[in-house]
């Protein structure tokens, strides 16, 4: 009995023993969990979320994984957000692709965060217009987009409102603070700045005639906005009549049936996109390049332009239901920022911003 007792205890002891704490994880790095299990690939994605979120979820992955077998997890968040976690986690990743705007993919680029991508690797690339690629070798764009002003058309008819012709015509006491402007530390609030900058002999090198126009700006707004998920509801709810946004929320709204219609000022709107970057030292880089492959052919980005964005795909033009919105016509001038020196200054404008610009919030309303 002694016997059997005895090698019930070291039975016991050897089961605890394999029930004990894990290897502790360095920090930056996480558990990487078996994508493989049972034959079944997977890859996981980082974001936005909001209509990127939906078309990848709802629309792409279950067609991807219908012609691959390959299942495609995502995880929302902003660019910088995404970028911060890709960082983090660069001595175990536990994202094979991450989508950034293009002053992200510049700094993710810079920090060797994401493997080179171009037709060696990505085929489909050799179809896509080279004024949305972000930066030589570095990612895919795939979902096109400008980041113009807007206006609801009903307010500016009942009001005899000028049209916005320039940048400039976003700075007007007409609007009695009805405004729905981005903050600096939003790609729509940096790029606004950019535009007031370019309409006033300014340049992204030389960024200081903007900021002085941009005092004005906030003069007549009330407030400057965090992210999309504030301003749409200012829009959709009357509560501002004027904005600048990326051109996918700009006809979202509109097919929604908000009375908002998109402006090119005659200094332009500058063209871009959220690009798939290849995270460095996944290991599931197959798998994510067939997919970053996918969502740069004429198929995916027939699926994606039905949610609002510009093909990024040569010869491929928006649907009919956002034409009247936010289509192109020739003669409206895009132009491509210098993505570089965005990331570059970006900090000191940043703070500069919320210093001079900032505070003059209001001052000009009666």
């Amino acid at each position: 009995m002694k016997k059997i007792m005895s090698l019930l205890s070291i039975i016991i002891l050897v089961a605890l023993a394999g029930c004990g704490n894990p290897t502790p994880q360095k920090p930056g790095e996480s558990v990487q969990t078996n994508s493989g299990e049972k034959g079944e690939k997977k890859i996981t994605i980082a974001g936005n979320g909001g209509v990127i979120e939906s078309a990848i979820r709802d629309v792409i992955a279950p067609k991807f994984k219908e012609e691959t077998g390959i299942t495609v997890n995502y995880i929302s968040g902003l660019s910088g957000e995404i970028l911060s976690k890709v960082e983090l986690q660069k001595n175990a990743p536990q994202i094979d692709i991450a989508f950034f705007v293009p002053v992200d993919v510049i700094r993710a680029k810079e920090k060797e965060l994401i493997e080179p991508v171009d037709e060696s690797n990505v085929p489909n690339m050799k179809s896509v217009d080279p004024r949305f690629i972000p930066a030589e070798k570095a990612a895919a764009p795939v979902f096109g987009l400008v980041i113009a002003p807007a206006y609801n058309t009903e307010t500016f008819k009942k009001e005899k409102l000028k049209p916005i012709e320039s940048w400039n015509d976003l700075v007007s006491p007409d609007y009695e603070g009805k405004t729905a402007f981005a903050d600096i530390t939003n790609d729509w609030g940096f790029n606004t700045l950019n535009g007031l900058a370019i309409s006033n002999g300014g340049s992204t090198e030389n960024i200081e005639p903007g900021l002085e126009k941009a005092k004005d700006l906030a003069g007549y707004s009330n407030t400057f906005y965090k992210n999309s998920t504030q301003m749409m509801p200012a829009i959709q709810q009357g509560a501002a009549d004027i904005t600048v946004m990326g051109s996918y929320s700009i006809g979202e709204l509109a097919v929604s049936g908000i009375p908002i219609k998109m402006a090119v000022p005659k200094e332009g709107v500058p063209l871009q996109a959220f690009s798939a970057g290849l995270v460095k030292n996944t290991p599931n880089s197959k798998e994510a390049l067939e997919f970053i492959n996918y969502l740069v052919s004429k198929e995916a980005q027939q699926l994606i332009s039905e949610k609002g964005f510009y093909p990024t795909v040569e010869g491929m033009k928006i649907p009919e239901k956002y034409e009247e919105s936010i289509g192109l016509k020739e003669s409206d001038k895009t132009f491509k920022p210098d993505f570089a020196k965005f990331a570059e200054i970006r900090a000191e404008v940043s703070d500069r911003w919320a210093k001079e610009v900032t505070p003059e919030l209001g001052t000009k309303l009666k």
